[in-house]
């Protein structure tokens, strides 16, 4: 263990060639021979500034006594199913394209298990009201369905989602790009806490490391490699959202926008991702049916119910030639109907047991009952 807490220092992750080096000859002797520098030209220069400090040890104490454990490629728990994503040619090409080498981890969660069943919920940081709104609405019903939540632990949508599945006891994890020492943003320190509490703080990073811009992107692989799809609830034309939606194609996951206003920055981002061919979705229910198990689907929505939703369609066509104002007789119906004077009878006396027409002196006029009457379809045409 002590060879991978080493490795996992020596080199800024992911390291292909350091990657090459442990396939062919295995942690120890590959930690081994970085100490001694015999290691090739293109090695040895990403492992010069680091290959001196011996700070597996202290490394490992550190995170034992935080609950903490080194998650390696060795170990059942590793999440060989979603990481094989990284063997595709896509990955190969994009620059820190690699599987991590190893990963930190507080929590009582298992990598392979949250990989199995989760969605990352990603956006801005300077997140609106709308999609902080919208964020943990997904979060609590994804939570509701058994399916871990995955963010970057940052202000905005991802704190919103943090929080929405902790308060519906479900699981979420939070990817960092720095060291499980170093809880960055520290506004969300405690928060941060909770989430390893009960479900996991992950870092391919060893204590200590601070967080920079680069290992943010780099982070942004891990959070799309560990989630079967990424939702993007709100981002910007250029933002780490996007950024993740990136390595998420790139990485063979679906990749899920919310549409939000035209006039908003904050959804300019999203409005790409769908014109680009992203999924489109507004409820945590389409996620799950995207993600879940075989026969599991989305519900249908809600539909607003109209009184004239049990007529047939010659009582519709006939209440519809029923005037606004005033009354008609059989044979103007039928002529504004376009139906043969023997055919509007029946659908006057249906329409008259539902309520909605009503015989005066020989003619017929629709039935007033506020607005209720006119709510449907119908109501959209001129009358």
């Amino acid at each position: 263990m002590k060879a991978w807490a080493y490795l996992s220092r020596v080199a800024e992750p992911p390291c292909a060639e350091l990657a090459e080096l442990l396939r062919c000859v295995g942690a120890v002797e590959a930690a081994e021979r970085i100490r001694r520098g015999e290691v090739g030209p293109t090695l040895a220069e990403h492992t010069a500034a680091r290959r001196e400090i011996e700070s597996a040890t202290a490394d490992l104490e550190l995170l034992h006594r935080r609950g903490g454990r080194l998650v390696t490629p060795e170990d059942d728990e590793w999440p060989v199913l979603a990481f094989t994503a990284f063997d595709g040619a896509a990955l190969r090409a994009r620059r820190r394209g690699g599987p991590p080498l190893v990963l930190w981890v507080i929590g009582p969660a298992r990598l392979d298990e949250v990989a199995d069943r989760a969605a990352a919920v990603v956006g801005t940081r300077a997140a609106t009201a709308y999609g902080q709104r919208i964020a943990a609405d997904f979060s609590a019903g994804l939570a509701e369905h058994e399916v871990t939540v995955v963010s970057g632990g940052a202000y905005g949508i991802d704190g919103a989602a943090h929080r929405a599945a902790l308060a519906a006891d479900g699981q979420t994890v939070a990817v960092l790009a720095g060291g499980i020492d170093v809880l960055y943003p520290a506004g969300h320190s405690a928060l941060l806490h909770r989430i390893g509490g009960s479900g996991l703080l992950v870092s391919e990073y060893p204590p200590g490391v601070r967080p920079a811009r680069h290992r943010f992107l780099a982070r942004n692989r891990l959070l799309a490699a560990l989630s079967s799809a990424t939702v993007v609830v709100e981002a910007g034309l250029r933002s780490g959202a996007a950024n993740t939606a990136a390595w998420a194609r790139a990485l063979g996951r679906v990749v899920c926008a919310v549409p939000g206003p035209v006039t908003s920055m904050a959804s300019a981002g999203c409005h790409v991702l769908l014109r680009n061919g992203a999924e489109l979705v507004t409820r945590a229910d389409e996620i799950v049916e995207i993600i879940g198990r075989a026969g599991e689907f989305a519900k249908e929505p809600p539909h607003p119910s109209s009184p004239l939703d049990g007529l047939s369609d010659i009582e519709r066509q006939v209440y519809e030639a029923l005037p606004a104002r005033g009354a008609r007789s059989p044979d103007e119906i039928a002529v504004s109907s376009g139906l043969p004077p023997a055919d509007v009878l029946g659908p006057l006396a249906m329409l008259e047991i539902a309520g909605l027409a009503q015989r005066q002196d020989g003619r017929w006029r629709l039935v007033r009952r506020g607005r209720s009457s006119r709510d449907g379809p119908e109501a959209t045409q001129s009358r």
